[in-house]
C-alpha cells in the first residue's frame, strides 16, 4: 500500500456482534468466523482499494470496554487508545443493542471518528425489536449502516462510511453527562492536570474520566505530577462515600443510564412479540440445563466420534489402496530403471509408506474438523462451555478454560493462543499447561491405526474414552497446579450465549480446507523430513538390514524399550516411534509404516504379532499424554517461559508413563 495515501479504518465491537465477518465481506478475506467470544486473539489486518485510496483494515478482539482485563482487550485497547487510526467502524449487534453502545460511548468520549455497522438487524427483527437507525445516529451524532455481515448487505455503503472518516476531520469528544458528583470530580482532575501542563494525546477529560475509574493503563500519562495521587484519593474516598460502592461502578452506571435513554429513543417493541421465547431460548432450556447440559455434551461428543469413523473409514480405506498401489507402480518403476536398491527402498518404504501412512486418515480428520467447526459456528460450543463452568470451577479451572481446551482438539497451539482471552495470569497459566491432554487431530491417525486393528466394532466409544480421559486428567492436574502454585479463588465465569444460527456453509468449509491443508502440508513437510531421517537411521551402519534392531534405529530405541515395558509395548520400534512423534504426532504411525515398509492397511496386520487389545490401549494413553509436540512446546514457551514448558514436557512424560502402564496392570490383573 502507498503510505501517503492510505486510510487505516480499525474494526472494533463486542465478541459476537459479526465484526470478523464484516472483515471478510469488506476485504474479501477468509478470516474463520468462531460464535464464542475470543477466536480473535491479535489484531487482523486485510486490505482494500476505493475510490483511488488504500484502505487498511484491522479486525481487532473482540472487547466489552476500553478498560483491558485479558491480553486480548489489551490488543484492542491499546490500538485504539495509543495508535489513533483514522477512523473505526463499530460493529453493533442491533439485538443487544445498549450493551454494545457501551464500546462506542467510550470510543466517541475518546474523540475517534466513528461509523456504526449496524448488524444483525434480522436477529434484531425477529426479537420484535424495531430499530430506528437516523435516530440513533442523530443521538450519537455519528454515522448508521444497517448491515448483514453474512449476507454482505450494507458493505459497499459501510466502504463509503469507512472512506468518509478517513478523509474527514477531527472529530469532537462526545461530553457525556456523569451527573453533578462526577462532573465535579472530572473538572477538578481535568483543571490539576491543564494547570501542571499536562498534555497527554488523548482528550483531558477522557484521561480525567479514566483516572478517577482507576485504570492501571492510564496512569503512566501524567506521571510525576504534583498533587494528582492526593487528588484523585480524596475525590475517590468522598464519592465512595457518596455512592456507597466503587467509583468504576458509579461511572459505568451513568454511561449505561445515558444509553438506555439513547435506546428508548430509537427502538420500539412490538407488543405481538413481548415475552415470547425465542428458539434459542427454547432450545438453551435443555442445554443448558444443570441436570441435562453435561449428558446431552457428553451425548454430542459421542455421536461426533460415531460419525468419524461411520463415515470417515470406507473412505479412508479406498485412499489407503490408492497408496498400496502408487508404492507397487513407484517400485516397479524403478526396478525398470535399474536404479539402485536405496533408492527403491527410500522412496516405497520410506517415503510412500510412511506419508501414506498417514495421510489416508484424511478423511476422518476433515469430518472431525466439518463436525466441530459446524458446532462453533452454530452456536452450540459457547454453551459447552457455560454447562462445563461448575464443573470446572471444582477442579481450579476457570470456565472459559473449557474453550481453549475444546480448541485444542483440533490443534493445540492455537489452543494456547486463545488462553489469551482469560483475564487472569493463572487461569492463562493453568489452561496452558493443561492443554496438551486435549487429543488434538494429530493424534488421531494413531487412534484410527489401533482401534480398527483391535477395536473395530467399538471405534467411536474407544475414541471417544480417550477423548474423556484427556480432559478428566486435565481438570485433575490443573487441581493438582492449582494448589501447588496458585491458592486465589477463582473469578465468576461472565460469558455471552449468542443465539444459535445457521452455520455459514461457505465459512465453514473454508475453515475445514484451512485446517485440512494445515495437516496436509505438515505431512509434506515436517513428516516427509522426519520419515527421511528415520529411513536413515534404519539404514544406517550401512551393511545392517533394514530398520533392524541392529541398526541405530533400532539401538536408539532399544535404550527406551526397557522403560515401556511395563506399559505392554517394550519393542525397540515403539520407543523409536514415541520419540519421533515429539516432533509431531503423526510421525508415531509414519514410523511404524517406515519400519515395516507397509501402508496403514497393512500396518494393521503387523500390529496383531506385537500388540494385545488390552496393551493396543494402554499405547494409545501413552500417545494420548506424553510429551507434546515441539511446535507446542514452543507455544507454551511463547506464551509463558521456558520454566513452564520445561515444566509441561516434564510433568506430560512421567504422567503418560504412569496412566498407561496403570492401565496395562490394572487390566492384566481383571484379566
Amino acid at each position: 500500500m502507498t503510505a501517503k495515501r492510505q486510510i487505516r479504518i480499525a474494526l472494533a465491537g463486542n465478541p459476537n456482534s459479526g465484526k470478523t465477518s464484516i472483515f471478510n465481506a469488506l476485504t474479501g478475506s477468509h478470516q474463520y468466523v468462531g460464535n464464542w467470544p475470543g477466536v480473535t486473539v491479535e489484531k487482523k489486518e486485510g486490505g482494500l482499494t476505493y475510490q483511488g485510496h488504500d484502505v487498511l483494515l484491522v479486525d481487532l478482539p473482540g472487547t466489552y470496554t476500553l478498560t483491558a482485563y485479558s491480553l486480548d482487550e489489551k490488543v484492542a485497547r491499546d490500538f485504539l487508545v495509543n495508535e489513533q487510526p483514522d477512523g473505526v467502524v463499530a460493529v453493533v449487534d442491533a439485538s443487544n443493542l445498549e450493551r454494545n453502545l457501551y464500546l462506542v460511548a467510550q470510543l466517541l468520549e475518546l474523540g475517534l471518528r466513528v461509523v456504526i455497522a449496524l448488524n444483525m438487524v434480522d436477529v434484531a427483527r425477529g426479537r420484535g425489536m424495531m430499530l430506528d437507525a437516523p435516530k440513533l445516529a442523530q443521538a450519537l451524532g455519528v454515522r448508521v449502516v444497517a448491515t448483514n455481515g453474512v449476507k454482505g448487505e450494507g458493505v459497499e455503503e459501510l466502504k463509503q462510511a469507512a472512506h468518509d472518516l478517513g478523509r474527514s476531520g477531527p472529530a469532537k469528544p462526545l461530553h457525556l453527562p456523569y451527573g453533578h458528583d462526577l462532573e465535579s470530580a472530572i473538572e477538578q482532575v481535568s483543571t490539576l492536570l491543564r494547570e501542571r501542563g499536562c498534555t497527554p494525546d488523548v482528550p483531558l477529560r477522557w484521561l480525567a474520566v479514566k483516572l478517577l475509574e482507576g485504570d492501571e493503563a492510564e496512569k503512566g500519562r501524567c506521571a510525576g505530577v504534583t498533587g494528582l495521587a492526593e487528588l484523585l484519593a480524596r475525590l475517590r474516598q468522598a464519592l465512595e462515600r457518596h455512592f456507597g460502592y466503587d467509583i468504576e461502578t458509579a461511572i459505568v452506571e451513568q454511561r449505561y443510564g445515558f444509553l438506555n435513554g439513547v435506546v428508548r429513543e430509537c427502538m420500539k417493541r412490538r407488543p405481538d412479540l413481548a415475552g415470547r421465547l425465542s428458539m434459542s431460548d427454547g432450545v438453551d432450556a435443555v442445554v443448558t440445563n444443570r441436570w441435562l447440559g453435561v449428558p446431552v455434551f457428553l451425548l454430542v461428543m459421542w455421536l461426533v466420534f460415531q460419525l468419524v469413523f461411520a463415515v470417515g473409514t470406507p473412505l479412508a480405506s479406498l485412499l489407503g489402496k490408492a497408496f498400496h498401489l502408487l508404492g507397487l507402480a513407484v517400485a516397479a518403476g524403478l526396478a525398470a530403471l535399474h536404479a539402485p536398491a536405496w533408492l527403491g527402498s527410500f522412496v516405497s518404504d520410506g517415503l510412500i509408506d510412511g506419508i501414506g501412512s498417514v495421510l489416508v486418515f484424511v478423511p476422518n480428520i476433515v469430518i472431525l474438523f466439518l463436525v466441530i467447526s459446524l458446532l462453533e459456528d452454530s452456536g452450540y460450543m459457547a454453551r459447552a462451555a457455560f454447562v462445563m463452568d461448575r464443573f470446572m470451577h471444582l477442579l481450579g479451572l476457570h470456565g472459559k478454560s473449557f474453550i481453549p481446551m475444546i480448541v485444542g482438539f483440533g490443534c493445540n497451539v492455537p489452543a494456547i493462543m486463545a488462553t489469551r482471552t482469560l483475564e487472569s495470569r493463572k487461569d492463562r497459566i493453568l489452561t496452558i499447561l493443561v492443554n496438551p491432554l486435549m487429543s488434538c487431530s494429530a493424534r488421531l491417525p494413531i487412534y484410527i491405526l489401533f482401534t480398527g486393528a483391535f477395536f473395530s466394532r467399538q471405534r467411536g466409544l474407544v475414541v471417544f474414552s480417550l477423548y474423556l480421559l484427556g480432559i478428566v486428567l486435565a481438570v485433575l492436574t490443573a487441581r493438582v497446579f492449582k494448589w501447588l502454585f496458585f491458592k486465589t479463588e477463582n473469578a465468576p465465569l461472565i460469558m455471552e450465549l449468542p443465539p444459535y444460527h445457521r452455520p455459514l456453509l461457505r465459512a465453514t468449509l473454508q475453515h475445514v480446507w484451512d485446517r485440512t491443508w494445515m495437516f496436509v502440508r505438515k505431512a509434506g513437510t515436517v513428516i516427509a523430513a522426519a520419515v527421511t531421517v528415520i529411513w536413515l537411521l534404519g539404514n544406517l551402519p550401512w551393511g545392517v538390514p533394514y530398520a533392524s534392531a541392529g541398526s541405530l534405529l533400532g539401538r536408539i530405541g532399544a535404550l527406551i524399550a526397557p522403560l515401556l515395558a511395563p506399559a505392554g509395548f517394550g519393542y525397540w520400534w515403539t520407543g523409536a516411534a514415541l520419540l519421533a512423534g515429539v516432533v509431531a504426532k503423526e510421525i508415531v504411525v509414519g514410523t511404524m509404516g517406515t519400519v515395516f515398509g507397509v501402508h496403514a492397511d497393512g500396518l494393521a496386520g503387523v500390529l496383531h504379532q506385537y500388540f494385545t487389545p488390552l496393551s493396543a490401549y494402554s499405547f494409545m494413553v501413552m500417545c494420548l499424554i506424553y510429551i507434546p509436540c515441539i511446535s507446542t512446546v514452543a507455544a507454551i514457551r511463547r506464551e509463558t517461559n521456558w520454566r513452564w514448558a520445561s515444566l509441561a514436557v516434564g510433568y506430560t512424560l512421567v504422567l503418560g508413563w504412569a496412566v498407561s502402564t496403570g492401565v496395562y496392570q490394572l487390566g492384566r490383573l481383571m484379566s
